[in-house]
């Protein structure tokens, strides 16, 4: 069920201000760059096809499985851009300083999609059959995340965007490929901004209302799901990716999780009420079972992959 429209109008005035500073602050700290510059186009030659090229072969990738899985996840994500476009400009504001925000969020997000595509096509790094097709099927599903209001989409952008920033740095860091690398690690830049500004609005949020405040941000981190969940394969890929350690429990619990709680100071705040105090209390919760479950899923991992490298020894 959505917050009532009036709900939204109140939060959309409370931060009318601070959402118009942070966008001033957002264009002052953002810098300039060009996707083209990142693609090693000189790697790049033509596929079959009407131009009679050579057909993609999995030997002509450099990259690992993982990291291969890694970015086709984090194309796709960043693809299905105008499921999140709508979203946000629905439960928000297409004037004033959300609609500039929103548009240049916009902008900025379509530049990594063209950015990785480039790159994944010159290096032949991946099936660019297999790509275009999981493109078609992942934006012609319409999946969007379905959000409550402004506090709704401020949470959830919030982890989000950091959960994003994460996986694209830990993706370039694994990926052996310093091209590679230096990209993600470019976008990586542009996610923090967004983070940023998305946790700042929340911080603004906490001084108008804790309570509810937290009563959502508990909501948000409990179904909190990658956005990539309805892309087809997406179990086995996100698997893939937690088993390499680009992006697993562990991760959300340490990188995601526990730094932006701690920038809320959700632990520190006084004068909540009932359900505040509540939402706090499951906040806690969810993150003590979220912390055993990655102390869990870790030792299963280091155990199986001790077993597969005597294995291969023995072999």
């Amino acid at each position: 069920m959505k917050i009532a429209t009036a709900e939204t109008a109140r939060w959309l005035s409370e931060l009318e201000a601070t959402a118009e500073e942070l966008m001033n602050r957002h264009l002052a700290a953002a810098r300039e760059w060009f996707p083209h510059e990142y693609v090693p186009w000189s790697l790049g030659r033509d596929f079959d096809g009407p131009l009679g090229g050579e057909p993609w072969r999995p030997e002509q990738s450099a990259l690992a499985p993982a990291v291969r899985s890694a970015l086709v996840v984090n194309l796709l994500t960043e693809d299905n851009l105008p499921g999140y476009h709508w979203t946000i400009g629905s439960r928000t504001s297409r004037d004033g300083a959300w609609g500039a925000w929103l548009h240049r969020w916009t902008a900025e997000e379509d530049r990594h999609a063209a950015a990785i595509r480039g790159y994944l096509h010159a290096a032949r790094a991946v099936d660019p059959v297999a790509l275009e097709r999981s493109r078609m099927a992942h934006l012609a599903a319409g999946t969007a995340p379905d959000l409550d209001g402004v506090l709704g989409v401020v949470a959830y952008a919030a982890v989000q965007e950091l959960a994003t920033r994460v996986s694209h740095r830990n993706t370039g860091r694994l990926s052996g490929d310093p091209v590679c690398e230096r990209l993600l690690a470019r976008i990586a830049q542009d996610e923090n901004l967004h983070m940023v500004y998305y946790r700042e609005l929340l911080r603004a949020a906490v001084e108008v209302d804790a309570d509810q405040v937290l009563v959502t941000l508990d909501a948000t981190i409990r179904d909190f799901a990658m956005p990539g969940q309805a892309m087809p394969g997406f179990g086995r890929l996100a698997a893939e990716i937690a088993v390499a350690g680009v992006y697993d429990l562990r991760v959300h619990h340490d990188e995601v999780l526990v730094p932006l709680l701690r920038a809320l100071r959700v632990t520190e705040l006084t004068g909540l009420g009932p359900t505040g105090e509540q939402a706090r209390e499951r906040i806690a919760a969810h993150l003590a079972r979220t912390d055993a479950r990655a102390a869990r899923f870790v030792e299963r991992r280091d155990q199986a992959l001790a077993v597969r490298a005597r294995r291969a020894g023995a072999g």
